[in-house]
C-alpha cells in the first residue's frame, strides 16, 4: 500500500495481520546556538534550523481516529510542535509489543532524529501534510 496520507497510515497499521503500536515523535524547529548569520536569517523567513524531540507517545490504531483528533490531543500537552514523526512497531502473533520494547524502540526513534535519520519514519506537518525528508549523504 502506498501511504500518502495520515488516514492511509491508518488504514494500513490496522489491516496489518500483527496487532500494531504507532510511535509518535513530536519535533520542534530550532536554530542551533553555533548558528551563523545567514542561518538566523533564513529561519527568520521560516527556513532551516534543526527539528529536536519535544514529546513522544505510543499509541495503538484504534487509539487515533484522525490526524485532528491527534493534533487536538497534542495540544492538551501544552507542547507546541511542527513535524511528528510516525514509526510502527509490530507485535507477534495476537499480541501487541510489551511496554519495553515499546519504550526501547520510541528512544531508538528519539536518537535517529536527533541524529538527522529521519527518511526511514513517516512525517507531517501540523496542518497532516505529509512531508519526505532526503538523505544528502546518500544523495536522496
Amino acid at each position: 500500500m502506498n501511504i500518502t496520507s495520515f488516514a492511509d497510515l491508518l488504514r494500513a497499521a490496522r489491516q496489518q495481520p500483527d496487532p500494531q503500536r504507532l510511535l509518535f515523535v513530536f519535533t520542534r524547529a530550532e536554530l542551533p546556538e553555533e548558528a551563523t548569520a545567514a542561518e538566523r536569517e533564513r529561519f527568520a523567513r521560516g527556513e532551516g534550523g534543526a527539528l529536536a524531540p519535544v514529546m513522544f507517545v505510543d499509541k495503538i490504531p484504534d487509539e487515533v481516529p484522525s490526524f485532528a483528533a491527534l493534533v487536538e490531543e497534542s495540544r492538551q500537552t501544552g507542547q507546541s510542535w511542527d513535524v511528528v514523526f510516525v514509526g510502527c512497531l509490530g507485535g507477534r502473533g495476537r499480541a501487541l509489543p510489551d511496554e519495553g520494547e515499546t519504550q526501547e524502540a520510541l528512544e531508538l526513534m528519539v536518537k535517529s532524529i536527533q541524529g538527522g535519520i529521519v527518511d526511514r519514519f513517516l512525517a507531517y506537518r501540523l496542518d497532516g501534510e505529509q512531508i519526505a525528508f532526503s538523505n544528502p549523504a546518500l544523495g536522496l
